[in-house]
């Protein structure tokens, strides 16, 4: 389990924007997702990512830390979609790069508004290609969206559930997650930054 001074000091590290509520208002997200490196860039169709949520209420810090998935499921990487290959979402900050919106227009999720950069792989040997020869730029509908649907539920395998989205895997997280994202809508605006960072950037 990571902290938020983990995250924060990451995130800055990388010359990224950390938002603190500078105009003490609440609910001022920063919505970090953190790519385990431990994999070796292998396909383990497992949700063995984070997904991180820092902010302050009342000028006091609160951290969420959630399972998720970063890198799309086995299904997708063998059955391709894209004549590119694949998406895979590139590290880095995307600043206002996504809104609350429908998710294949069945429930509220963060939606994709802004480019964003993903490699494409498109060669299913099992293991992610992350190759800056691969990598493209725009709208694929890279959304951050929940697995399973059942209140109390959790998914342990990722299979169809990303084809490059950030997916988180208990709906009970997804739930309190998407409470955070409201709040932080009626506050700030319909826009919010994700950031994609890797654990080995962690210390």
């Amino acid at each position: 389990m990571y902290t938020k001074e983990q995250i924060e000091k990451a995130v800055i590290s990388k010359g990224y924007k950390w938002f603190t509520d500078s105009n003490n208002k609440d609910y001022d997200v920063n919505i970090v997702g953190i790519r385990n490196s431990d994999t070796n860039n292998k396909v383990t169709n497992k949700f063995d990512d984070k997904i991180t949520v820092s902010y302050k209420i009342d000028g006091e810090w609160k951290f969420h830390c959630y399972d998720c998935t970063t890198d799309p499921g086995k299904h997708w990487v063998e059955n391709i979609m894209n004549k590119h290959g694949v998406a895979i979402l590139k590290p880095g900050q995307y600043r206002g790069s996504h809104k609350i919106r429908l998710h294949q227009g069945r429930y509220e999720a963060l939606g994709q508004q802004k480019p964003v950069k993903v490699y494409r792989d498109k060669n299913t040997d099992g293991t992610y290609d992350l190759s800056e020869e691969n990598v493209h730029e725009g709208l694929y509908g890279i959304n951050i969206h929940r697995a399973t649907k059942y209140a109390g539920k959790k998914s342990s395998q990722i299979d169809k559930w990303s084809a490059g989205c950030q997916v988180i895997a208990a709906n009970d997280d997804w739930t309190a997650f998407m409470k955070i994202m409201r709040k932080a809508r009626a506050i700030w605006g319909n826009s919010f930054t994700y950031t994609l960072i890797e654990s080995k950037d962690i210390v």
